[in-house]
Order: C-alpha cells, then structure tokens, then sequence
C-alpha cells in the first residue's frame, strides 16, 4: 500500500523513516548518494525550509521508491508552479531511489499519489536524470502503458570515469601526450617548494579536521568572495558536516587531498553510493594556482579510484563541458530533464492539463524562433 505525501521534517519518527529508507538504498536499481539516507537526512535536517515532501511507494508493506519533492512557483521563464524533485544547490542528481525489480510499480505509486494530492500542481518536473539509467527508463515505459503526457526538455552530456584500465595506462591513452608533459613538470616545481603528500582520509578521529579544512580551503578562493562557499552559510557548513560524518560512518565517504609541508593546498571530496560514486566538491589554494593544484589532485584522484575495486564507476556531478574534467575523463553520461503529466479530477485536472500544454507550446515556440523546429 502506497505511503501519502507528507511534509519531511527532523522529529521523533525520522530515525524509523531513516531505517527504512537505508533498506531501501541497499537495494536500489539506479544509485544516487545524493538521495542516500545519509546525505539525503542532512540535507532535511540542515537545508529544508519545511517546502520537502517525500513521496513514499510501497508494495505489500515494503518500501520500493522514495521521491523527494517540492513546488516550484516557477517552470523554467515560465510563471507555472510544478512540483519537482528536490536538488538543492548541493545537489547534482537527481534519480529517485526505485527498487530493483520495482521499478514501474514505484512510478505508478509516485505519479499516483501526485495525481490525487491537491497541492501537487502544474505538472511533474524530474530533473538530473541519467537518460540511460533506470528511471528514465521506468518514466517512458509508465507513461507510455498509462498513455501519460511526457516530454524530455532538456539534455546534456558530463564528464564520468568507467573504464577498466588501470590509472597509469587510462592516463596515457586519453591523456593528450603534450598536457601529460606539462603536468609531471608543474609535479616537479611544486616538489621544489616542499614536501609534497597525497592522503585519502581513513581515520574517524581525522573527520572533523578535515571538514574544517576543506570549509576554510573553499571559503579562501572565489566561492568565497562570490559568497557560495560552503562556509559562507551555517546551514550549507552543518549540512557539509553532518553529510561527510554519515557517510563516513556508512563508509561511503571518499575524501582526498593534496598537501604541501603537511598544509592543505588541494582537497576533493566524493560519495559513495553502491559500485559508483559521485565527484562532490573541489577546492584548492589559488595562491598556488599556477601549479595547477586542482588538476594535481584530479590525478590522485584518478589514481585512488581506478585501484579501488570497489568503485566501478564515479560521475564528475560537472557542469557540460568543463574544460578541465573534460580533458581529463574520457567518458560522458548524458543528464536529462523530464516534464510529465499530472492528472486529477475536476479543476485540478483541467489545471494540470492546462499547464502541460502551455509548457510544452512555449517551449515549442522558443525552439522554432532559434530555428531549430
């Protein structure tokens, strides 16, 4: 039986609902560690306002999908409130948490009890989805069997690492010979300042010291005069904490950095969710910046990964064409946006339909004065 919608907040029932959503994320058909108990838990905890509702898909008294939502005021330019997932501006994909065999029954559980939720409005808006994953599968297979509008609205490719090749031999064949050159030189210039030394974070008691460092790392470069460091805002640095200690504790934390005289000068941090893993944040010292610390650790990064064998697989969560990542990982996964129909009964139906349609004309009419319909 399927769980109603209901408003997410930290109270005495969270640590129950937690449970049975780390059952849930153990036997996921799409991994996502930004939705994962630990991560997904901080970020209620520390970053919703009180606007999430998680929608809940049971089958015979087990959780199979788990959706976190809100409405959105506006679709896009468009004036036209939606209900959409939940990414919040820590937050790089967004695929909802369906359980493997599950899938098409978890989505008709979630479009279900949004057709019969009075405040779900305009229609459904899924954004970062992986365009070959599970649920992009699941949506066009529901809709298509329940004749549902649907419509992809947007599309993009970003950098990911899957490849069985060792580090050193991955590096050689996509690595451009010239850029491999000038890289071992900027190696060897920062080697004459110092004392140069990669880690990768194992010790619990090391966790807090780290997270302090990475915070003050960030907030010292252009995120922290631009004012979207992490450090810039309490609730953005105990989200960081609380999401860095959880994962830890579930091993799922994957935390490197670059260090020059024992001093922080390079630090990347990265989630583990299942076989994959998902590129966090970066943050180097830009008063080193002409030896290319970010790239540094991007390489002992590669490195870290392709010797772990139980990472099969990391998405660098990158903007579309990142001129570093891109030069570096020679694979891409495509991230796509979906608009899907909602249905109801009476004004709500014609609401929901009425909003479907203005979106898809006016996204039509934009398409055709760029020329490209």
């Amino acid at each position: 039986m399927d769980m109603a919608a209901h408003p997410a907040r930290p109270d005495g029932q969270a640590s129950a609902q937690r449970a049975r959503w780390s059952l849930l994320a153990q036997a996921v058909a799409e991994h996502n560690a930004f939705y994962a108990p630990g991560m997904l838990g901080a970020a209620l905890d520390h970053l919703d306002e009180g606007s999430v509702r998680l929608i809940e898909a049971e089958a015979d008294g087990v959780l199979i999908g788990l959706l976190p939502v809100i409405v959105a005021p506006r679709h896009g330019r468009l004036p036209i409130g939606c209900v959409t997932n939940w990414m919040h501006d820590h937050c790089f994909f967004g695929a909802p948490l369906i359980r493997r065999g599950a899938e098409l029954a978890a989505y008709r559980s979630f479009l279900a009890q949004l057709d019969a939720a009075p405040w779900a409005t305009g229609f459904l808006h899924l954004q970062g989805i992986d365009a070959a994953g599970a649920n992009a599968a699941a949506i066009e297979a529901v809709c298509v069997e329940q004749r549902r509008g649907w419509r992809e609205v947007h599309r993009y490719d970003r950098a990911m690492l899957r490849s069985d090749l060792d580090a050193e031999r991955y590096w050689e064949t996509h690595v451009r010979a010239k850029k491999r050159k000038e890289l071992r030189r900027l190696q060897k210039r920062l080697a004459d300042l110092g004392a140069v030394e990669q880690r990768l974070l194992s010790d619990a008691s090391e966790l807090e010291a780290w997270c302090t460092a990475f915070l003050t790392l960030e907030a010292s470069g252009w995120k922290g005069r631009e004012g979207t460091a992490l450090g810039c805002h309490p609730q953005d640095s105990a989200f960081f904490r609380a999401a860095c200690a959880a994962a830890f504790d579930a091993r799922r934390l994957h935390m490197l950095r670059l260090d020059l005289d024992g001093r922080a000068i390079a630090m990347l941090v990265n989630f583990r969710h299942g076989p994959g893993a998902f590129s966090f944040k970066i943050a180097i010292d830009e008063a080193l910046g002409r030896f290319s610390p970010g790239v540094l650790i991007e390489i002992a990064n590669l490195h870290a990964v392709q010797g772990d064998p139980q990472i099969a697989w990391m998405d660098s969560c990158a903007a579309a064409d990142h001129p570093m990542i891109d030069s570096l990982w020679a694979e891409r996964r495509t991230i796509v946006q979906y608009r899907i129909a909602l249905r109801g009964a009476g004004a709500a139906r014609w609401q929901r339909g009425a909003a479907f349609a203005i979106a898809n004309a006016a996204e039509a009419a934009a398409r055709h004065l760029k020329g490209q319909g």
